[in-house]
């Protein structure tokens, strides 16, 4: 029996599309589990109070938790088929990259977190290599 030959995507516009999705999966999967995190609080806290039973509870049972995890799974599985099509070495550090930038966005616009000027330049460098790298 013979495997399948490896069949390159060569169209920048499917290349593309499926390394920004594995990285808004990525970017989803971060934010999502970071905000249930906050939500739920100090797991150390739940533990003294509750148990570990009562602290794994606290996580396992809350939604935005769950579709977090869904959605870092979704971003796992969807890099699979990316490096199945495209290149390592576009793939890794450019859904890795626009991971970076995504998250530091998303931590801005939706955690309300502090991104100082350091960041999004350190951001901007990024994006720099990654068009580089793309050439």
């Amino acid at each position: 029996m013979t495997s399948a030959p490896h069949v390159a995507l060569t169209s920048p516009l499917l290349t593309w599309t499926t390394i920004v999705a594995v990285a808004a999966t990525a970017v989803a999967g971060d934010c999502l589990t970071a905000g249930a995190m906050r939500r739920i609080g100090d797991l150390d806290d739940i533990r003294a109070h509750s148990g570990l039973t009562g602290a794994i509870k606290a996580v396992i049972s809350s939604p935005l938790f769950l579709v977090g995890v869904l959605s870092m799974a979704l971003s796992f599985f969807t890099l699979l088929f990316t490096l199945s099509r495209v290149d390592v070495s576009l793939a890794a550090p450019a859904s890795a990259s626009l991971t970076f930038i995504g998250n530091a966005a998303a931590a801005k616009l939706f955690l309300h977190e502090n991104v100082d000027r350091r960041r999004w330049l350190a951001a901007l460098f990024v994006c720099v290599g990654v068009a580089l790298l793309a050439r």
